[in-house]
C-alpha cells in the first residue's frame, strides 16, 4: 500500500483529468439571466449563510498562503462533532473529487461497480473512464436502493455505491438496509455512501461506523444545505487505510483558504441546519402536497429535491417550463417521464407553482 504523509491525506485535489466527461454539464446551457428561477441544479437558493460570508471575505487577506492548517482544523472540527478520529477525515474540492477518486481506487476491470438507477451518474462515468464493469440496479417500489439486487448483480464488484437520500429522487434508503449491503457485500469491496442530502433527512448518517468498519467510505458535502456549491468543498470519511487509496489521486490541489474559512464558520453555526431543514421540508412538502393535488404522483423525497411523474416525455417537460423562465432538472433515462425539480425560496417554489398550473392536468403540458 502506498505510505503518504497526513499532509498529504488531507491535500487532496480536486480535478481529475481526462476522468469521464460530464455530458450533461457539457451539454447545459449558459448560464441563466437573474430572472430566471433555477430550479435544476439542487444548488441551495440562499446561499453560504452570512458567518460562512463574512469568514471567507476574511481569508482573503492570508491567500497568499497555503491552507493546510485551515484543511486540518476543518477536518478535526467535523470529527470532533461526528465522535470519530481526525486521521478518519480527508478534505476535498468537492464531494465529487473524492467519489471520482473512489471509483478509480477500488474499481477495475475484473472488479466492477454496482449502483442504483436512476441516482448520481458520477460513479457510472467514473468507472466508464476506468475500464469497470457497471450494473445499475433499478430502485425497489419505495424508491429506495434495492439491497438484495444490488448484492447479486456482480459477486466480483469492487465498490457498491449508496447515495443517501437518492438524487435525484430524494428518497432515503433504511439504515438496516445499509447495514445489510455492508454486511454482504463481495468479499474485498467497498461500499460508498454518498450523504450530500444526509442534513435534510429525518434518517441518522452512517459516519460513525468508520470506526468499526474498514470498508466503508462516507461523502459528505457543503454544497447542498450549507449553500457553498460555487466555493468546492467536500469531505471523505473512511478508515485511514482507506484514503491512502484515494491520495494516490490527488496532489496539492485544496480547496482555498477562503473556502475553508467558510466550511468551518458553516459548521460553528448550530442554528443553520435545523433553520435551513425546516424552511427546505415545509416548502418541498406543500409543493409535492400542491402536485399530488393535481393528481401528480410525486417522490416522497427527504431531500432539496424531488421528482414527479409528468405522464409524458420530461424532455417536453423541462423545454417547456425553460421556455417561462423555469429550469428543472435534467432527464434520466431509467424513468423518461419523470422531472425533478429543486426545491428553491418561497418566491421560487410560488413561481414554479404558477408556470405549472399553466398546464391543464388533463392534457400534456
Amino acid at each position: 500500500m502506498v505510505s503518504v504523509s497526513r499532509r498529504s491525506l488531507l491535500a487532496l485535489g480536486a480535478a481529475l483529468p481526462l476522468l469521464g466527461r460530464l455530458d450533461w454539464a457539457v451539454a447545459a446551457p449558459p448560464p441563466a439571466k437573474a430572472d430566471k428561477v433555477r430550479l435544476n441544479y439542487n444548488e441551495s437558493p440562499y446561499g453560504a449563510s452570512r458567518a460562512a460570508r463574512e469568514a471567507m471575505q476574511q481569508g482573503i487577506a492570508s491567500s497568499g498562503r497555503y491552507p493546510y492548517d485551515r484543511m486540518y482544523a476543518l477536518a478535526g472540527l467535523f470529527a470532533q462533532q461526528q465522535g470519530i478520529a481526525e486521521e478518519q477525515v480527508a478534505v476535498f474540492a468537492g464531494s465529487m473529487a473524492a467519489l471520482r477518486y473512489a471509483v478509480l481506487a477500488f474499481t477495475s476491470e475484473p472488479r466492477g461497480l454496482v449502483m442504483a438507477t436512476p441516482s448520481y451518474e458520477v460513479p457510472r462515468q467514473a468507472a466508464q473512464a476506468n475500464k469497470a464493469a457497471v450494473k445499475e440496479v433499478s430502485l425497489n417500489a419505495d424508491h429506495a436502493h434495492d439491497i438484495p439486487a444490488m448484492l447479486a448483480a456482480d459477486p466480483q464488484a469492487g465498490m457498491l455505491y449508496l447515495c443517501n437520500p437518492n438524487n435525484p429522487t430524494g428518497t432515503v434508503t433504511p439504515v438496516d438496509a445499509i447495514r445489510e449491503a455492508l454486511t454482504n457485500k463481495p468479499k474485498g469491496s467497498v461500499l460508498v455512501v454518498d450523504e450530500a442530502y444526509i442534513d435534510f433527512a429525518d434518517v441518522p448518517s452512517v459516519v460513525s461506523w468508520v470506526k468499526d468498519h474498514d470498508d466503508l467510505l462516507v461523502l459528505r458535502t457543503f454544497s447542498k444545505i450549507y449553500g457553498m456549491a460555487g466555493a468546492r468543498l467536500g469531505l471523505a470519511v473512511g478508515h485511514p487505510a482507506l484514503l491512502e487509496r484515494l491520495a494516490v489521486f490527488g496532489g496539492d490541489n485544496v480547496p482555498a483558504g477562503t473556502t475553508l474559512l467558510g466550511g468551518l464558520a458553516s459548521l460553528e453555526d448550530v442554528k443553520l441546519l435545523p433553520q435551513r431543514k425546516a424552511l427546505n421540508n415545509q416548502l418541498r412538502n406543500e409543493t409535492v402536497a400542491w402536485l399530488q393535488g393535481r393528481g401528480f404522483t410525486c417522490t416522497a423525497s427527504q431531500a432539496n429535491c424531488f421528482m414527479i411523474d409528468v405522464k409524458q416525455p420530461a424532455e417536453q417537460v423541462i423545454d417547456k417550463l425553460a421556455a417561462q423562465g423555469v429550469l428543472i432538472g435534467r432527464v434520466f433515462k431509467s424513468w423518461p417521464q419523470w422531472v425533478r425539480v429543486t426545491v428553491g425560496n418561497k418566491r421560487e417554489m410560488a413561481r414554479f407553482r404558477e408556470v405549472f398550473a399553466q398546464f391543464d392536468t388533463t392534457k400534456q403540458l
